[in-house]
């Protein structure tokens, strides 16, 4: 089967909503290339990006997110209705630049769209034990490495990590021996991993979307953790009555400011509520939230626009 490829022309800051229209409108797949994701992280703090820098000079000025449908007859009816959510992206106060929205198209042999786009991704190290491994990949595991293998598949993306990299960094600071663990919209399940090779005895990962959850289940067979990793597909926390001696939510300020009132009852006492994918312009609003709900601040960090923070309940 041939591929319909539509490449949107956006910014680090939009690429993530631009990926979520599309693949709400019937791709198989999105890719994001980013240049910043070369910049941005050059061996700093122990890290390496998983973009070799020898493709930087072949990659374009704008963040492109490449989304992939299948090459059927309606395939060309989807321009339309995309170039008017564009539009409506582009009309929307938003608080941040989304680029001009542009949209490319090209045809794709299949061959080319299941094995070109693995050249962007490499192992990662995050903090100073784990490491991100896709599976067909080698490393070279030092002693005290812990390597988390996900495969990033076609929705993974290339774009703006550093929100999980600061929760990767701090998930080492505050994991400890048979502690548990809640990952709130676990996503891939990389997070609820993370808790689990570190030394949590039980992690609950928790998604709304139903592809979310079926992804986190099978990394989480792969890297042989299903004894320690439960994936489960919720409404954040509704209905779900346990207590953990920590909780990470890597989702959006608005969601954290949310979820600060109900995690109270699932966060155990001195236990660490980690809040990350937050706008350094949204960061006050998440602040004055945890305040109101009783939470002390025990650690800013900042990487880029993003900022994590990590509230306890003394």
């Amino acid at each position: 089967m041939d591929w319909l490829e539509l490449t949107i022309h956006t910014t680090t800051m939009g690429a993530d909503l631009v990926s979520d229209v599309l693949m709400n409108a019937g791709a198989e797949g999105t890719q994001v290339e980013d240049r910043y994701d070369v910049l941005s992280s050059r061996k700093e703090d122990g890290m390496w990006d998983m973009i070799d820098e020898d493709v930087l000079s072949h990659m374009a000025e704008d963040v492109l997110v490449k989304a992939f449908f299948p090459m059927t007859s309606n395939a060309a009816e989807l321009l339309p209705g995309l170039s008017e959510k564009m539009k409506e992206l582009l009309s929307m106060q938003l608080g941040f630049d989304i680029g001009s929205l542009n949209i490319d198209t090209e045809q794709v042999k299949d061959e080319d769209w299941a094995e070109n786009w693995k050249k962007y991704y490499k192992p990662m190290k995050a903090g100073k034990r784990l490491v991100i491994k896709p599976s067909w990949e080698k490393y070279d595991a030092a002693p005290s490495d812990l390597v988390i293998e996900i495969d990033p598949g076609m929705a993974f993306g290339t774009g703006s990590h550093e929100t999980t990299s600061m929760c990767l960094a701090t998930l080492e600071d505050v994991i400890t021996p048979g502690c548990t663990c809640i990952d709130v919209g676990t996503g891939s399940g990389i997070l609820g991993l993370a808790a689990a090779k570190l030394g949590a005895s039980d992690v609950l990962a928790i998604d709304l979307d139903a592809d979310a959850v079926k992804t986190a289940k099978e990394n989480v067979i792969k890297n042989g953790l299903a004894d320690t990793v439960r994936v489960v597909h919720g409404d954040l926390l509704e209905k779900q009555d346990e207590v953990a001696d920590v909780i990470v939510a890597n989702i959006i300020a608005d969601v954290i400011c949310y979820l600060a009132g109900p995690v109270r009852s699932h966060l155990k006492k001195n236990g660490t509520f980690i809040c990350s994918g937050i706008l350094d312009s949204r960061e006050e609003d998440v602040m004055n939230a945890l305040t109101v709900h009783g939470y002390t601040l025990r650690k800013r960090i900042q990487k880029g626009d993003w900022v994590c923070l990590v509230a306890g309940l003394e």
